[in-house]
């Protein structure tokens, strides 16, 4: 296969689609002794879920929710929103193949969010029921008096007496209320446009906007995913991530993906990240395929000896943020493989990939369009696609089965968010990029993230990149910090790692560094140390706060001049 014969795909969309059925029924029907989860618990032993467990399990809690808490789809609207905060596990997957059997609509939920983000996702998506474990409890009793449309709560391991602490609501033991249910449970008669997941965006700019999708969603993610994996599913294949199942990420990227294609999904949400657990899990439990965010991976390349563990892994994919050469080469030494990039969002998700399965990657491309998807890069203004090398804004051709429905609510967003070319109507990304003769895409930066100074427009993850190269930088942002003469000058915000110190003559060689090897324009004219780097839940640098915190910097500096 090329690349070039990927390119005769086409959309296949049934009339009548449900997730819930997609990823589970079929295997249970066809293998229910198939594992569909290697559950890793906290002492690092595995336990397996096979098929036939999962369906009886996600049968069970449907009949629960729908008895405890009256969820039930309503002819014309979206169903019940039920929250899903639970870390990686057969209970997390559980709950979204229940809620989407029911016709109801999942809404995952990080159990790293404090109350404020908890609040703000319960309140504005008006979720009817929870299901979560304790330890996430004191987080929700500090804000279940300001969630008036929640009524039912099943918490995993409830301890006793804890219903005291929420009056007014049903709050149940997940086991004990699963325990004799039936097995069996009719899904709903859903089609591809019929809401299914509520995934709240990151949050980098504003308040998290609710990105609802259709069961579709996951058809639209398969491409994507299959070659950004080297022509998953193949013999043997085994996947994992260490991203949130929480985020589109993990739970759609990797969790249905792998259910759908009767791939076993190791389940393991570490406590705290570290380099080595991640290698030990993949050696240990025969990880044959892993998505490892960008950030995984730069804490990983900070393993001295990663080489030793000796993996030889089919694939490793990696989004969310440019990886850049010195990413790349490590990559391939460590893990036997070229990591395949790839692009998207959660309103759009899995729409540029590379294959190292198919064809080399191209240094400072992400990748090309996934089959079924038309990705290219317009003007903004006039929707009009852009010739190649000529920066420009990314944007996905609608109708796109990955693509959302809309914003929760929030109809102006959704509106803001395309706009109609000659070609069609595009859904804007709100990314800088540049389309390649070959027809491959780069990433230039985020729309905000790009710096203008002095004439020149730079993109932060080339710098950025060449930063982590340099042996005392351990994660590194780049920002434009205003300049009364330049307009704005490239600030690097800097993580040392362990056995260096900040001060000015390090503050130099790091800027140094960066000078050597780009363009003279690009080098950071200021280097700031700072001690933890903003991140969203998901691993990305929250640039919006290092802007913020450029401006103050420019501005005391201004006001002492």
């Amino acid at each position: 296969m090329t690349p070039e014969g990927l390119s005769a795909f086409r959309w296949q969309v049934p009339a009548r689609l449900n997730m819930g059925v997609s990823v589970c029924d079929h295997w249970c029907d066809r293998d229910p002794a198939r594992i569909a989860i290697l559950e890793i618990d906290e002492d690092g032993r595995a336990v397996e879920h096979s098929y036939r467990d999962l369906g009886r399990q996600a049968a069970r809690l449907s009949h629960a929710l729908k008895a405890l808490g009256g969820l039930e789809m309503r002819p014309g609207a979206p169903g019940p929103r039920i929250g899903v905060m639970l870390k990686q596990s057969v209970e997390a997957a559980t709950a979204h193949i229940a809620a989407w059997r029911m016709g109801c609509v999942s809404l995952p939920l990080s159990t790293l969010f404090g109350p404020e983000a908890l609040r703000h996702r319960l309140r504005d998506s008006g979720a009817a029921a929870l299901i979560t474990d304790a330890p996430s409890l004191d987080v929700l009793a500090q804000i279940a008096g300001d969630l008036p449309d929640l009524r039912l709560v099943l918490c995993k391991d409830l301890p006793d007496g804890a219903g005291a602490r929420f009056p007014g609501l049903v709050l149940e033991d997940y086991d004990r209320a699963l325990d004799g249910r039936p097995v069996r449970f009719d899904p709903a008669d859903t089609g591809p446009d019929d809401p299914a997941v509520l995934i709240y965006t990151s949050g980098t700019t504003g308040n998290p906007k609710g990105a609802l999708h259709g069961h579709r969603v996951l058809l639209g993610h398969l491409p994507g995913v299959e070659v950004s994996h080297n022509l998953l599913p193949q013999p043997g294949d085994r996947l994992w991530t260490p991203a949130d199942w929480a985020w589109i990420g993990g739970l759609l990227d990797v969790l249905m993906p792998g259910l759908f294609h009767g791939v076993t999904v190791v389940a393991c949400r570490f406590r705290k990240f570290t380099a080595r657990a991640a290698l030990d899990l993949m050696r240990d439990h025969n990880v044959r395929n892993a998505f490892l965010p960008p950030t995984a991976l730069k804490l990983m390349r900070l393993e001295p000896d990663a080489e030793r563990w000796g993996l030889q892994m089919r694939s490793v994919a990696s989004g969310g943020e440019p990886l850049g050469a010195e990413l790349l080469s490590w990559g391939r030494r460590v893990f036997g493989t070229t990591i395949n990039e790839f692009y998207g969002q959660t309103e759009c998700n899995m729409t540029v990939s590379a294959c190292c399965a198919l064809e080399e990657p191209a240094p400072g491309a992400m990748g090309r369009a996934a089959p079924g998807h038309h990705v290219a890069v317009i003007d903004r203004d006039t929707g009009a696609a852009l010739p190649p090398l000529t920066e420009g804004e990314i944007a996905v051709l609608s109708p796109d089965p990955v693509m959302f429905l809309e914003y929760w609510n929030n109809p102006a967003a959704t509106a803001a968010k395309f706009v109609d070319g000659p070609d069609g109507r595009w859904l804007l990304t709100g990314d800088r990029g540049m389309a390649h003769a070959d027809g491959r895409l780069s990433f230039v930066g985020r729309d905000d993230d790009v710096i203008s100074s002095a004439g020149y427009r730079i993109g932060p993850a080339e710098i950025e990149d060449c930063l982590l190269q340099h042996p005392a930088v351990h994660l590194a942002g780049v920002v434009g910090q205003p300049d009364p003469l330049r307009g704005h000058v490239v600030a690097a915000f800097v993580t040392l790692a362990q056995g260096h110190a900040p001060g000015p003559a390090l503050a130099e060689d790091i800027a140094a560094h960066v000078r050597d090897r780009l363009a003279a324009y690009e080098y950071p004219r200021a280097v700031h140390f700072i001690d933890a780097m903003p991140m969203t839940t998901t691993g990305k640098i929250i640039r919006a706060e290092l802007r913020r915190m450029a401006s103050d910097i420019a501005a005391r500096a201004h006001a002492h001049a």
